[in-house]
């Protein structure tokens, strides 16, 4: 039983008493099963009025049609108004609940849509389009706060009152852009009594030698008629034009059909109609034309899962092969429309079925096997009102889609998107010891993903270079008379910019190297478990210099005997090589020796920088320590207490 023809029963319940209202009533009734749903709307809200609270029944089914009329022109307010009035008296069909419920998330009411849904799910526990719809409530919210990167623009220029959608891109270098617009423009006079205003054209889109996009123009060819024509797609060679064409019927209910527009020199010519179903009353619209050699369309055909379904049929088969439905992992009880496929074959489509936002969301399909992988494409792309007919620039991450958001009249406009790309670096220093700049230094980074390259530190001791997010990299720097060093990098995959720091100490040939925070319990060779660390970094030095071999000196302050002095440095430089020797470093790689207090340091340019009363170059022996006053002193004896090590030779088992 149709949802009209239960109206109509009420028409002949109360024949007697309102018999000039019936006329009108059945007259809206008459429409609406035509489809001319704008104009169903204005004659049921002025039987509305009429209509006496009184009569509970009736004025609850008129109430229900009405907001069906007005979902159907895209109106969720009015609608919304409608099926609360119909639920205030007690229509009996409990989808005005779940209606009222869509109309709710479509306009943004997430809360009060999600206590509908439950309302509705306890009469109707299995129903999909509820429980989705509490989904994408739940999943809305978060979108909206955690929102994607796309960049997301709408294209005035492109954009009049009326109402234009399903942008399509053409051209090998896609510089063309077909757009479908009820625009004044538009060929016709009458308004269409499905949506109140003109019937649809297609008009053409150029760009401008700075390639800016200049404003649509009429096209004049065969493809545009008094009737609706839109939802353009082409054939990989341009030359066929695969569209939607809705016949107007004065007496029968107005059924979408593909056609087919082929070009000759700068003109398309009239469309032909594409029979892909034996029935000709059977709906097909919104074509897309694949690279895998399949046209996609939509149509409300029996065999689907419900609602408007997408569908695909052979191109060289129309007319001759059944179309195949995609299957319940694209298809649900709502409605899936406007395909469009990549030529990587990925397929984008919108749907009210899936949960989303409210309206029409954007949905990306992606063919894993034998199976799709279907992901909403979230906000910004997708907002609370209908988001629809997407077309990109070949295998570029930007395009254009269509979208009524933001706009009271629910008119559909062109909006643009881009993905701007992640940029991902690595970035740091590669240094001396102390901290000064190194001649023809290199940094070699490899990551798991196959990259090698060499990177020229600049003369400033700087270094940058782009990296792969989830990848791992391994980093060597070099440099004509220091030690490698390596470091490891560790990209997560994340899609947002980032620099990530790598800074390298590289260690002198030819000068004794600090090891610092290596500590000894006093007054002995223990080592203490903090100099584990710098201990730990030594042993990779030697491993990622495998061909030399080094002096480990310890040294004291001026402080107690030489002989006393002697005997504990060369303890605990013995403890040193002990501990590397315990890590793996071949005894013969190492030399231990006990300077005790005979070596005082030479202060570096480093060691300047931090204290002022040390001059450059200075060397720290007691002489020039007891010149300090005595907290100046206990830095110098500090400074002298160290622990270094100098490479002896670079030829380590390759003689």
């Amino acid at each position: 039983m149709s949802r009209s023809f239960t109206l109509i029963l009420f028409i002949t319940s109360f024949c007697g008493l309102y018999s000039c209202k019936t006329a009108k009533l059945s007259d809206a009734v008459d429409r609406e099963e035509r489809g001319e749903y704008y104009e169903a709307a204005q004659i049921y809200r002025k039987v509305y009025g009429k209509t006496s609270p009184k009569k509970t029944h009736l004025r609850g089914s008129i109430a229900y049609h009405l907001a069906e009329c007005y979902r159907e022109t895209n109106n969720p307010s009015r609608a919304l108004t409608g099926y609360t009035n119909a639920i205030r008296y007690k229509y009996a069909d409990s989808t005005a609940v779940l209606y009222q419920a869509r109309m709710m998330q479509k306009l943004g009411k997430y809360a009060e849509a999600t206590r509908q849904y439950e309302a509705f799910l306890e009469k109707n526990p299995d129903n999909l389009i509820a429980k989705n719809g509490i989904t994408g409530c739940k999943l809305a919210l978060e979108w909206k706060k955690n929102p994607g990167r796309y960049i997301v623009k709408k294209m005035d220029k492109l954009n009049s009152r009326e109402g234009e959608f399903s942008p399509a891109l053409y051209g090998e270098e896609y510089d063309l852009l077909y757009i479908t617009s009820s625009r004044k423009e538009s060929t016709g006079d009458e308004k269409s009594p499905i949506t109140g205003v003109k019937n649809n054209d297609f008009f053409l889109v150029r760009q401008d030698e700075k390639k800016q996009w200049l404003k649509p123009e009429v096209i004049e060819s065969g493809i545009n008629t008094e009737f609706d024509e839109g939802s353009a797609s082409f054939s990989p060679d341009g030359s066929q034009m695969y569209y939607t064409y809705c016949p107007a019927g004065a007496d029968t209910p107005q059924t979408a059909e593909i056609r087919l527009s082929s070009r000759s020199g700068a003109q398309w010519g009239a469309g032909v109609k594409v029979e892909i179903f034996k029935d000709s009353t059977t709906m097909a619209a919104h074509p897309a034309v694949g690279a895998d050699g399949y046209l996609y369309f939509v149509s409300d055909v029996t065999g689907g899962y419900g609602g408007k379904d997408l569908w695909r049929v052979p191109l060289d088969m129309i007319g001759t092969a059944y179309p195949e439905n995609l299957g319940s992992e694209i298809n649900t009880p709502g409605d899936e429309v406007f395909p469009y496929l990549r030529p990587d074959s990925v397929l984008y489509f919108s749907s009210n079925g899936h949960p989303g936002m409210g309206g029409l969301d954007l949905f990306k399909a992606t063919p894993v096997q034998d199976k799709w992988r279907v992901e909403n494409m979230k906000v910004p792309i997708n907002s609370t009102g209908d988001d629809f007919g997407i077309t990109f620039r070949g295998m570029n991450e930007s395009g254009f889609f269509s979208s009524n958001r933001n706009d009271g009249r629910g008119a559909d406009h062109i909006y643009s998107f881009e993905l701007p790309g992640i940029y991902v670096a690595v970035e740091g220093w590669v240094l001396n010891r102390d901290e000064e700049e190194i001649d023809s230094a290199t940094v070699r980074i490899v990551g798991k993903d196959g990259a090698n390259q060499r990177i020229f530190v600049r003369a400033d001791g700087t270094y940058s270079m782009e990296v792969v997010p989830g990848t791992d990299y391994v980093m060597m720097a070099s440099a004509p008379g220091y030690l490698n060093q390596k470091q490891s990098l560790s990209v997560p995959n994340e899609e947002k910019n980032e620099t990530y720091y790598v800074d390298f100490a590289l260690p002198s040939i030819s000068k004794p190297v600090l090891i610092e925070n290596i500590f000894y319990d006093f007054n002995k060779a223990t080592l203490r478990d903090e100099s584990k660390e710098a201990l730990e970094g030594v042993v990779a030095m030697l491993e990622d210099n495998p061909n030399v071999t080094i002096e480990l000196s310890a040294h004291t302050d001026r402080v107690g005997s030489e002989q006393y002095n002697e005997t504990l440095s060369q303890r605990r430089a013995q403890s040193v090589v002990d501990y590397l020797i315990r890590g793996g470093i071949a005894a013969d790689r190492l030399v231990a020796k006990g300077y005790g207090k005979s070596v005082p340091k030479t202060v570096t340019k480093n060691i300047a920088g931090k204290y002022d009363f040390l001059p450059e170059g200075q060397c720290l022996d007691a002489a020039f320590i007891e010149t300090l006053e005595p907290v100046q002193q206990a830095v110098a004896d500090q400074i002298n207490r160290r622990t270094e090590f100098r490479v002896l030779t670079t030829n380590y088992r390759l003689m």
